[in-house]
């Protein structure tokens, strides 16, 4: 079942890469395997047993015996929900990019199946070098996929990517060699803990480059705003989550020792890039730039939740990383539907635009409304847990996520109403369209899964971690 999950969107991408289909055709064909990798994830939920602890689904197969490397794979209740996440948006991904039609689609479809089978590898790997190995087939596609089919600024966007993002992966291959040489094994599940200061950094480094954290973020907002909107919706609600993934499973289960050292510095960091992304997402210009600074935002509080290392701030972390990663993405697809609309992003040449435009006017207010965290919403419930566990670590990192909300209420409603509200821009004509059927089916879902979780957080934050013990499970079940 696990690996189906991980050589299902692969076969999909061989599939529309090589048959000789009509454009049409390809996209259909992708958002159909898309939409397949959705059924066999959730068939994964019906068959995973939350109450028991450790891996499950677990499949392991020699690889090179002489360094004891093997493919192993698995889940824990953390990694099902990040899975569950990643079929999700990239299917919704798919179908934006299936209805506003992409150049050279074979390819474009090909590296987004292939960009989805490497996305649930990482999330699932049991092994360090297999872990390493998707981590690095994760960035091939997206190489491509920002610096082909990206705006007038893709080269310079792609260079900073792969510059930021090489060094991140180079750290994180020399911290992978000396800790699995040091282990005798690169098995994550057989191996122990290691107290050394220096892997641990490698790793860190490698996964806040991606996150990204600040402040190793300056490749974010250029990324964001030159790639297609599918594509920025992935960066943005997916990748980030992977190298959060990092920091769970690697950096916090198999390094105490560092955690307790290099905790304090890590959470002021993280408080910084906090309250930093915040006020750049309230001054931010365009509809991408607010998006995209308010991710740094969110990523800076998921990144308290995990350090705060207890059981409020590990389950509202997870929490948060699936409630980010739905909202983000909306919002990206939104923001591409009105760009569409408009031919800019520009906040000060829009405007007026829910005169007529009632389902975008819904569905845009829907999701700021739960993006801005009011109490009763998902958002709220996964802030309100990483505060309260991030409080028993040090009162003031709990002020500054406090601070930080307030600040995420006033650029919300500000991207709000810059769109929806005030007299109409100049960019914003009466022959623009309310969102069509097509784009109401792709974004409504995500905003419903939203609301389903604003109702029943538990059903997350309860099922991470079996017997919602978060912190004894990270120290012993994931030895």
């Amino acid at each position: 079942m696990t690996t189906a999950l991980i050589f299902l969107p692969v076969a999909g991408a061989l599939l529309v890469m090589l048959l000789p289909l009509r454009p049409f055709a390809v996209g259909a064909t992708a958002l159909l395997v898309a939409l397949a990798e959705i059924a066999l994830w959730i068939d994964t939920v019906a068959r995973f047993d939350f109450n028991k602890p450790g891996l499950q689904l677990e499949e392991q197969q020699t690889w090179f015996s002489d360094l004891h490397v093997s493919y192993h794979v698995g889940f824990y209740g953390f990694s099902l929900w990040l899975v569950g996440l990643t079929t999700v948006v990239l299917a919704a991904a798919i179908g934006y990019a299936s209805w506003a039609g992409r150049e050279r689609p074979r390819a474009y479809y090909g590296l987004m199946l292939l960009l989805t089978g490497a996305l649930v590898g990482v999330f699932v790997s049991q092994d360090l070098l297999l872990f390493y190995v998707f981590w690095e087939a994760m960035l091939v596609p997206l190489y491509f996929l920002v610096g082909v089919w990206g705006g007038a600024g893709r080269l310079r966007a792609t260079l900073l990517f792969v510059i930021y993002t090489m060094a991140g992966s180079l750290l994180m291959l020399a911290s992978i060699i000396v800790l699995g040489l040091s282990q005798g094994t690169f098995d994550l599940v057989g191996s122990g803990t290691n107290g050394s200061d220096w892997i641990f950094l490698g790793f860190v480094a490698a996964f806040a480059v991606k996150a990204p954290l600040f402040p190793l973020h300056a490749w974010l907002p250029d990324t964001y705003r030159e790639s297609s909107p599918e594509v920025a919706a992935v960066l943005s609600g997916v990748v980030s989550k992977a190298a959060a993934y990092g920091f769970l499973r690697i950096a916090i289960a198999k390094f105490p020792g560092p955690v307790s050292d290099f905790r304090t510095p890590i959470l002021v960091l993280a408080a910084c890039g906090l309250i930093y992304g915040s006020l750049l997402a309230f001054r931010a210009p365009d509809l991408r730039g607010v998006i995209a600074y308010s991710s740094l935002a969110q990523m800076g509080l998921i990144t308290l939740g995990l350090f705060a290392v207890n059981d409020l701030g590990l389950n509202g972390a997870v929490l948060q990383m699936v409630n980010h990663g739905l909202i983000s993405a909306s919002l990206f697809l939104l923001a591409g539907g009105i760009e569409r609309r408009a031919a800019t992003g520009e906040l000060a040449a829009l405007g007026g635009m829910a005169r007529g435009r009632p389902a975008l006017a819904t569905v845009l207010m829907t999701t700021g409304v739960i993006a801005l965290a009011v109490p009763g919403s998902a958002a709220f419930a996964g802030e309100f847990a990483i505060l309260a566990g991030v409080f028993q670590t040090g009162w003031g990192y709990a002020v500054v996520g406090a601070v930080a909300i307030v600040l995420a209420a006033m650029y919300m409603l500000r991207l709000i109403s810059a769109v929806l509200h005030q007299s109409p821009g100049r960019a914003v004509t009466d022959a623009a369209l309310d969102l069509r059927p097509a784009e109401l089916g792709i974004v409504v879902p995500l905003v419903a899964i939203l609301l389903v979780l604003s109702a029943w957080p538990a059903a997350i934050t309860e099922r991470s971690f079996a017997g919602s013990q978060a912190v004894s499970t990270v120290r012993q079940a994931l030895p």
